[in-house]
């Protein structure tokens, strides 16, 4: 028995230092292995709050008077709203709710001072975006708790009773699916647009056919527009079953123009396939740049503004998230989604993605360049 042992021993024993051994030589892999959970714990651990504060807000005074600005007061310092701007009207107001610069409106009536003073009911209105379930809920706790502490400063000094009314915008429900669905659209298509093209080059290269690439007579920009254009037709095929699919089974609402959602589209499929063919002649192996790809994934998923407030995050991540392309999709999509929003309101993310893939194209083609040399 001892001797079957060691024979079965033996053999584990080496195999087992040959691939520590390997695993040793291979930096990167080793790397990528050790540093990924520690980068992602200690950037999730500060970023990822639920708790959301600050929802940034547009004023619309309507009263000018010493008692609209007391109002004006209390919200801003419970602390659950910053005062982004003062608005002169309504549509002003809704513009500013629709490009994502406001999540939260206060809206004070002319005869707001005249209700204090005669001591009747005075009301004031505000409006909340409430296509982000946990931004809205936030917002509506907060503009009550502002509102009963205003009221009871007024009750102190008299008969005049608060009448805050909360009316929620583009999600009245508060449906979590309205919400999500859009949003599910940009991270399917970076889960399998950038996985897919970060293994281009490497696949290519472990296969041995990436030098009769080289040798073909074909430009390197060719070369990389040629990995990058036939994923255009999945990534369109992907919204498309999503938009279907969750208009179906969810009831999600397109309000706005779906050509100009398809035409914005372009720009950020570019822009993903494009940063997964960059990853792909980063690395040596197919298993590296899978590594590779969820590093990026996971911050592109939790600091976008997918999943949690980018309002409640801390100002490195927020910094974080505005250097991914989806964090502009997601302004995309749920503008023109749920809120109809056009052109006019979303040509800055528009650009934004139009940089980003430009920028990720010509990158690709000069670290491919250097790769193949």
């Amino acid at each position: 028995m001892s001797r079957l042992r060691r024979l079965v021993e033996a053999p584990l024993w080496a195999m087992l230092w040959k691939e520590l051994v390997q695993l040793r030589r291979d930096r990167m892999t080793l790397g990528l292995m050790l540093g990924i959970p520690a980068i992602q714990l200690a950037l999730f651990g500060f970023a990822i709050q639920t708790e959301v504060r600050h929802v940034p807000t547009v004023v619309l005074d309507e009263s000018h008077s010493s008692e609209s600005r007391r109002l004006v007061e209390v919200f801003r310092n419970s602390g659950n709203f910053d005062i982004v701007a003062r608005v002169s009207d309504r549509h002003a107001l809704a513009v500013e709710i629709e490009t994502g610069r406001a999540n939260a409106a206060l809206v004070i009536p002319p005869e707001f001072m005249r209700d204090v003073r005669r001591g009747r009911p005075a009301q004031a209105q505000v409006i909340v975006d409430a296509a982000d379930p946990l931004a809205s809920q936030a917002a509506l706790s907060g503009a009550q708790l502002a509102a009963a502490a205003r009221a009871g400063e007024l009750a102190g000094a008299g008969p005049a009773r608060l009448d805050v009314r909360v009316r929620p915008w583009y999600n009245p429900g508060l449906r979590s699916p309205v919400y999500i669905v859009p949003g599910i659209i940009g991270v399917l298509l970076s889960l399998t647009l950038v996985l897919i093209t970060s293994m281009a080059v490497v696949r290519e290269r472990e296969r041995g056919t990436l030098e009769q690439l080289i040798v073909t007579p074909i430009d390197k920009t060719s070369l990389v527009l040629g990995k990058i254009l036939p994923f255009l037709l999945i990534g369109y095929v992907q919204i498309t079953v999503i938009l279907v699919l969750g208009r179906v089974l969810f009831r999600v609402p397109m309000l706005g123009s779906l050509p100009l959602l398809y035409l914005l589209s372009l720009a950020f499929i570019v822009a993903s396939l494009a940063l997964g063919l960059l990853m792909s002649t980063l690395v040596r192996s197919q298993v590296q740049a899978m590594q590779l790809s969820f590093l990026f994934l996971l911050p592109n998923i939790l600091l976008s503004g997918f999943m949690f407030p980018r309002q409640a995050m801390p100002e490195l991540a927020r910094w974080i998230g505005a250097a991914l392309p989806l964090t502009y999709f997601l302004t995309i999509l749920r503008g023109v989604l749920l809120k109809g929003t056009g052109w006019a309101e979303l040509w800055p993310e528009a650009l934004a993605l139009v940089g980003f893939a430009v920028g990720l194209v010509v990158l690709s083609v000069a670290r491919f360049h250097k790769t193949i040399e």
